[in-house]
């Protein structure tokens, strides 16, 4: 068993190239999940949709059993918010005609392991583009996932008593009709909980909004601790701290 522990750590943790094909797999396993589940409400639930269903069901069962073994503390492990899910998620893929609609839990899955410490570690050594604009794309990852996690909810709610939302791609495009503020009007929320649902649509999705177009269009910036105040972020050409004065050495290409 410690040897095999010991596997795993080196396999979800470790630096090696295995380990990094081995995370960059998960990842996009996480993907492949995110897009079944959005097809599955415009397709038939033939047998070819249950088996895959519990395909994915044996393989996340595989991966939480591991990341649980390879876990310091596996019964800390098992209450986390984030494995919680993953049960969620599980049960959703072992029971599809019962608890299907809950499967939209399966998007935070990508947002954790992209999240996660060394994931985001691979991507900054092995992609340049990624290392120079991670700040916009983790904003618009943190968008997407807003997105598809609303336009869930939306469903959920909505699809057994709305004539106008059908599948999930009739509840996608109300949730961004809504959060563009472009408001057709041709599909609406019925009764007070789907009002009360699109009021937080667009509370929360305008401020989401503007902190994304904050993001992209403000100046580009670099990350550097200044030795005297701690101030991070700096112009990428700067000599001093805007903060405090202090004298910089930010590491460049030559290309400024």
């Amino acid at each position: 068993m410690i040897a095999l522990r010991e596997r795993l750590r080196d396999l979800y943790y470790g630096d090696a190239r295995s380990a990094l094909y081995f995370r960059y797999t998960l990842l996009i396993f996480d993907v492949v999940t995110i897009t079944f589940f959005i097809l599955a409400s415009m397709i038939e639930h033939d047998q070819a949709f249950f088996i895959a269903d519990y395909s994915i069901a044996f393989v996340l069962i595989v991966d939480y059993i591991a990341r649980m073994i390879a876990a310091n503390k596996p019964w800390r492990f098992i209450i986390r918010p984030m494995n919680l899910a993953d049960l969620i998620v599980i049960a959703t893929l072992l029971a599809p005609l019962f608890i299907e609609n809950f499967a939209f839990l399966r998007i935070v899955r990508a947002l954790r392991l992209l999240r996660s410490y060394h994931v985001l570690k691979d991507f900054r050594d092995q992609f340049t583009f990624f290392r120079e604009n991670e700040q916009v794309l983790m904003s618009i990852l943190n968008l997407m996932v807003f997105i598809f996690f609303v336009t869930a909810l939306v469903y959920v709610f909505e699809v057994d008593q709305n004539a106008q939302i059908n599948t999930y791609i009739d509840a996608l495009y109300f949730t961004v009709t809504t959060l563009t503020t472009t408001g057709f009007g041709d599909i609406t929320l019925e009764g007070p909980l789907g009002r009360l649902l699109s009021v937080v649509i667009m509370v929360f999705g305008i401020s989401l909004f503007l902190r994304l177009v904050q993001t992209i269009f403000r100046p580009s910036k670099v990350n550097h601790t200044c030795p005297t105040c701690g101030l991070t972020r700096h112009e990428p050409d700067a000599v001093h701290c805007k903060h405090c004065g202090e004298i910089l050495n930010i590491k460049n290409d030559g290309d400024l």
